[in-house]
């Protein structure tokens, strides 16, 4: 729904005179992105948001919060209601011409990338530090952070001495429909990888798949991730609707693993690092568990 000329002048009257009080940092947050709403509850300022997307469920108190929609279908009415100093959001927010409409109301609308890797998210922390006035804080998450992946690293070398890496997919699916294919340059490759997996689809972002070519490739593991199911009702829906995938070597072996679609939201989340270790494990099931 789109606003009108006279509510957005009433709502920019509002946002402008809020601002023209002090020089102050944002106290009215809204966030469109499941891991940057994350790394601000991270950050320990819960308290400033006021209303989150539909991929903001983690931790669980954000489900308490205004919904502002999917984060690439905003309505400038809905994040206006909600009177935001901020809207923080990657580039996967949009669409382009609501942005405008919130940033011409006077708020101020803060995009970061969704890229997924560490500088990027080292550059992350940083600007939610310096929006926060918690800039040492978001230096030590960063360093934690790091150091957990280091140490996943590790251990990926050292179960890769006893075993190859095995060939992996990642099917991102809704209530079992024909799923799409992660490739190159997502956080689901980027997931693969660090979890000592070999990706074995060779294109750019996600893309659905033949069935001949889902038979080819067959798998040793299978990951998937569906957006309106979870567990074995998930892993049901999956292959009844997608049988090829039941004849893979992954499905044959019972090595099929569920993850929370959120997780490949909005760049790299405070919550991979433990989810790299469950993927790990169920990559390299005779190695020791990470502790």
């Amino acid at each position: 729904m789109r606003l009108s000329t006279s509510a957005i002048a009433f709502c920019a009257g509002l946002l402008v005179s809020q601002w023209a009080t002090a020089d102050e940092l944002p106290q009215r947050w809204v966030s469109a992105g499941g891991a940057l709403s994350e790394w601000v509850s991270a950050l320990g300022a819960e308290s400033k948001l006021v209303g989150v997307d539909t991929t903001s469920q983690h931790p669980a108190s954000l489900k308490a919060l205004p919904s502002i929609g999917y984060q690439r279908q905003l309505s400038a009415e809905g994040v206006l209601s909600l009177r935001p100093q901020v809207l923080v959001g990657t580039e996967e927010m949009g669409p382009p011409p609501v942005l405008s409409q919130i940033r011409s109301a006077g708020v101020r609308v803060e995009l970061f990338s969704a890229q997924a890797d560490l500088p990027t998210l080292h550059g992350t922390l940083q600007h939610l530090g310096l929006l926060l006035d918690r800039k040492d804080q978001a230096e030590q998450l960063f360093q934690g952070y790091q150091q957990q992946l280091e140490q996943q690293r590790a251990w990926v070398g050292q179960a890769q001495k006893q075993q190859a890496a095995p060939g992996v997919l990642l099917v991102l699916g809704h209530a079992g429909g024909k799923p799409l294919i992660a490739g190159k340059d997502t956080a689901a490759d980027w997931l693969l990888q660090q979890a000592g997996g070999r990706n074995l689809a060779t294109h750019s972002g996600y893309k659905p798949f033949s069935v001949e070519a889902l038979a080819g490739l067959n798998p040793q593991v299978l990951v998937f991730s569906d957006r309106s199911l979870t567990g074995d009702v998930a892993r049901a829906a999956l292959f009844k609707e997608n049988p090829v995938l039941a004849s893979t070597a992954a499905a044959k072996s019972g090595r099929v693993v569920e993850l929370d679609p959120t997780l490949l939201v909005g760049g790299l989340g405070p919550r991979l690092p433990d989810s790299l270790k469950h993927l790990a494990t169920a990559f390299y099931p005779q190695a020791t568990p990470a502790q």
